[in-house]
């Protein structure tokens, strides 16, 4: 009853956002896929610039939330979509690896463990490297040390090279509002999705594997997962955050 309020009370604020800034109509949108409404923002390569991590704020606290995240904007600058991206901590700090343009923290982690993000393979999400966008399979990201401009590690990943996370069952009844991203097969696009309805993992991951088109996609997080979009009046509101990605126009 609670969860339902504040998603509803999420709505409302955005749809006051919508109304006082830009709204960005081609940038989010929302798909239904074997009955459950997603809520998708996509970003192309021509405009992987625009895409930034936050965690901490100036003086070294954590940003916690959309606000926080707008509050670091400078003059006309808009945020167009933000969302959770990636695990943490319950000091904020993220669990496993996270690089921004201005900060980093933490070390790729390679060993399994409890937890979604100890159910191997997990992965790291790279922007900037030798691809616009990749999602990487964490060992295998240890290897190589890509120059990614920003990275986060989650997981585990929905999609390995087109095919559904072996863990994953059809009939589980493991049931959240979840969202991560997914990498085209060209690695020119970026997909950041949440669901709009508690879905299971293999759910999740044929959305973006079926529906999309991706070859590659990496789970972010379940239960917290919190979108703001102000051009499908989203500004979802709950708990504090750890890492939050998302894009920013204008200059």
């Amino acid at each position: 009853m609670i969860g339902s309020f504040k998603r509803r009370l999420g709505l409302a604020v955005g749809a006051l956002v919508a109304m006082t800034l830009p709204a960005m109509a081609d940038i989010c949108e929302t798909r239904e896929f074997e009955g459950t409404r997603y809520s998708l923002c996509t970003v192309t390569a021509d405009r992987q610039d625009g895409l930034r991590l936050w965690l901490n704020g100036p003086d070294g606290k954590p940003l916690g939330d959309f606000s926080g995240v707008r509050g670091t904007l400078g003059a006309g600058e808009v945020l167009g979509f933000a969302m959770n991206a990636g695990m943490y901590h319950p000091d904020y700090a993220p669990v496993g690896l996270f690089r921004s343009d201005t900060e980093e923290a933490g070390e790729v982690v390679t060993a399994g463990g409890g937890g979604n993000f100890g159910l191997l393979p997990n992965g790291v999400f790279c922007v900037g490297a030798k691809a616009p966008f990749q999602v990487i399979e964490s060992r295998r990201f240890a290897k190589l040390e890509p120059k990614c401009r920003l990275a986060t590690q989650s997981g585990p990943l929905l999609v390995i090279e087109g095919e559904l996370h072996p863990r994953f069952l059809p009939q589980s009844d493991s049931r959240y509002v979840r969202n991560g991203v997914g990498v085209s097969r060209d690695m020119q696009t970026a997909w950041f999705a949440i669901s709009d309805a508690p879905v299971t993992f293999h759910q999740f991951a044929r959305f973006f594997r079926d529906e999309l088109g991706a070859r590659n996609a990496l789970y972010f997080d379940g239960s917290i997962s919190r979108l703001y979009a102000p051009g499908i009046r989203r500004a979802d509101w709950g708990r504090r955050m750890g890492p939050i990605i998302g894009y920013v126009s204008g200059s």
